[in-house]
């Protein structure tokens, strides 16, 4: 059980916050698998590098991922007042989200189970020192 009064706890929690800017897209209609494919390619780059490897990379996620990138600089420049040409990929991965279940009919009544999966993908940017 945390010590000290409600607001206390929350101050200290709000003092830990990563202030760095990002962006989230929740319940991405692709894997988990499909989406590191490409974070991997972008991780560690400068903004404008990521873009250009973003923009003409053939897999579905990366139409995705080049969405949230512009909107992780964006907030960097509207509400941190960053300069573009010094930010950097500093994070970027994909967690699990939920899983739906299909049917899928097959020979003498059986069916089997399609499971479109979904993700979690998070960008988070910085600034070059």
């Amino acid at each position: 059980m945390a010590k000290g009064h409600r607001s206390q706890i929350k101050r200290e929690r709000n003092a830990q916050k990563d202030t760095r800017p990002s962006a989230k897209l929740s319940y991405a209609r692709v894997s988990v698998q499909k989406a590191c494919f490409v974070l991997d390619a972008i991780r560690g780059k400068d903004v404008q590098t990521a873009l250009a490897i973003l923009e003409y990379n053939p897999r579905y996620a990366s139409s995705l991922i080049k969405k949230l990138l512009e909107s992780a600089i964006a907030n960097a420049e509207n509400n941190n007042g960053m300069n573009r040409d010094h930010l950097y990929v500093a994070e970027c991965y994909a967690n699990k989200g939920p899983t739906m279940k299909r049917i899928q009919p097959r020979a003498q009544g059986r069916a089997y189970r399609i499971e479109k999966r979904m993700s979690h993908i998070t960008v988070v940017l910085d600034e070059k020192k």
